[in-house]
């Protein structure tokens, strides 16, 4: 009996406890509840009479990154699974999918700003004080996005060409909303601003035909005989698998140089990512047939002649006087 009456003071005393702890933590909660809806309620600032709270900003930027994630996710399933089954352009392709996603974020602004209770009139006062903005600093972001959508649909640089901008050479892997991505020939990414594609000068390979001329330069003597030289630069044009083979190789005499005939062998390719390895290899193709061939490359010379200068003596002297 002794140890029932134990157990039981045990229980009591723990169920006991068990409902003190349990009124505590619900008297937190509520507390905490009440404080953190008073928080979210609290009124910001207004907008046409619509009050803006903490609550709704939150909700706003919800949805912005709602969307924007959403965008990004069903322009990829879109350029993936969709239009990469489609005979089109990748440049195409690609416009297609920038598009799909700026639409998705622009609805999910519309959305965004319905939940924070503003009709369009209360869009054009926040656009408004948008446009105050972007006179006092944000004129190059906004010339960059217009830049950018300028890109997109003229398409003067599309995913894939091979340029000159800012004397550096490299390929268009991306084009966002403010910069594209350029990387260059030494696998490094350079960020330039879309409106340096609109208002500067920019060198593409590819635009519209990606067939491209490769010249490639180098001096002989004047002792060499011409058409032997002629016919080596073709030779060593020819070598080159890369190069088209319904046109010809083109030489030119382009100067008489100092010391060397100035000679230059064009060729054509269908790739310009190609055309500096093009250009490399024909240079050494050239160098192993001249020296087969035994035409010199010669390099430039100068020859000083000393005159010898008598002493300056006094006969010398009177003979001036």
């Amino acid at each position: 009996m002794v140890e029932l009456t134990q157990t039981k003071i045990l229980e009591m005393y723990f169920q006991d406890t068990t409902t003190v702890v349990e009124k505590v933590i619900d008297n937190i909660d509520v507390n905490l509840l009440t404080r953190f809806r008073e928080l979210m309620e609290l009124t910001l600032f207004s907008i046409q009479n619509t009050p803006i709270t903490i609550a709704s900003i939150v909700m706003f930027i919800l949805f912005l990154v709602i969307f924007s994630v959403a965008g990004r996710i069903i322009s990829r399933l879109i350029f993936n699974r969709v239009l990469a089954k489609v005979d089109m352009d990748s440049g195409i392709r690609y416009t297609l999918t920038r598009f799909t996603n700026y639409t998705i974020v622009f609805i999910g602004v519309i959305i965004s700003f319905q939940f924070l209770g503003i009709d369009l009139s209360g869009l054009a006062v926040i656009f408004g004080l948008l446009s105050v903005g972007i006179g006092f600093g944000l004129q190059n972001v906004t010339s960059n996005f217009i830049a950018g959508l300028i890109l997109l649909i003229e398409r003067p640089i599309k995913i894939g060409d091979r340029i000159i901008v800012t004397d550096q050479e490299g390929d268009v892997i991306e084009i966002n909303m403010r910069s594209t991505t350029i990387r260059s020939l030494e696998n490094i990414s350079i960020i330039v601003p879309n409106a340096d594609f609109i208002s500067g000068r920019v060198i593409n390979f590819s635009h519209n035909d990606t067939r491209i001329k490769v010249r490639v330069e180098v001096g002989v003597s004047y002792s060499s005989d011409l058409d032997l030289v002629i016919q080596t630069l073709k030779d060593a044009a020819n070598q080159h698998p890369n190069i088209l083979k319904d046109v010809e190789p083109i030489v030119i005499l382009k100067n008489f140089g100092e010391s060397s005939w100035d000679m230059v062998v064009v060729v054509w390719i269908d790739d310009p990512q190609m055309h500096v390895l093009v250009a490399s290899d024909i240079r050494m193709n050239i160098v192993r047939l001249f020296k087969e061939r035994e035409i010199e490359i010669p390099f430039p010379q100068r020859d000083i002649n000393f005159r010898n200068v008598l002493p300056y003596t006094n006969e010398s002297k009177e003979a001036e006087q």
